[in-house]
């Protein structure tokens, strides 16, 4: 399997196992760069024996979509500090990886569904949007109808990409990642030539040869 294609790259299709295994790489990507945070924590602690930096702070298992919208957020930009800098550079790195990775395998998994990227928008843009700026909207009765919008949106997404088998033709994005490709549509004459046996009589047709003259030279009768 081509591992940059299939982390990376947004053509194609892959099916739902190759679905799943992708949500295992990101896992295992993001125990290793909390693992790498720890670390450089860690020896900041060191360096600082007083404990007086930034450093004796804890790694944070918290990345995930969040973080994108926290950017778009006032309030997380106004409560960052230089001394944050170099670690918030750090996070955005790893970041970017993983989001990379979610969106390419993501966009070929609905690629498999036969439906376009575009749907990233309602099944999971637009709900981690409201989960993320709900506290800010006004409590009423009427927010519970989006809310209960977005649920609906990201259940539907999560079945989509994980439960429900691709479509078993060529469609516009590729064949059929499982290799057991299907019509979509077939022809009467197309079935008969699949379930019936080739024969030399049906695709030749020998006309048999007449004798006698051409009809401009024949003689009327009594002429």
């Amino acid at each position: 399997m081509d591992w940059t294609w299939y982390l990376f790259g947004f053509k194609g299709r892959i099916n739902r196992a190759k679905y799943w295994l992708s949500g295992l790489v990101v896992l295992s990507f993001m125990m290793i760069f909390v693992a790498l945070v720890q670390l450089a924590l860690t020896i900041d602690l060191v360096a600082h024996a007083m404990g007086t930096a930034a450093g004796h702070g804890k790694a944070s298992f918290a990345i995930g979509l969040d973080d994108i919208y926290s950017a778009l957020d006032p309030a997380a930009w106004q409560a960052l500090s230089f001394a944050k800098l170099p670690m918030l550079l750090v996070r955005t790195i790893g970041l970017v990886l993983l989001l990379w990775i979610f969106l390419a395998t993501s966009i070929k998994r609905l690629h498999d569904r036969d439906r376009s990227a575009w749907w990233m928008l309602p099944f999971f843009a637009a709900p981690q949007l409201f989960n993320h700026f709900s506290d800010q909207l006004p409590e009423s009765d009427f927010m519970m109808i989006p809310g209960a919008i977005a649920l609906v949106l990201m259940l539907w997404g999560f079945v989509e990409l994980y439960f429900l088998r691709g479509t078993k033709w060529t469609n516009r994005y590729g064949a059929d990642p499982l290799g057991k490709e299907q019509m979509r549509v077939r022809s009467e004459r197309a079935r008969l030539r699949a379930t019936t046996a080739w024969s030399q009589d049906s695709e030749i047709e020998m006309v048999p040869h007449k004798s006698g003259p051409p009809p401009a030279m024949r003689v009327k009768p009594m002429a």
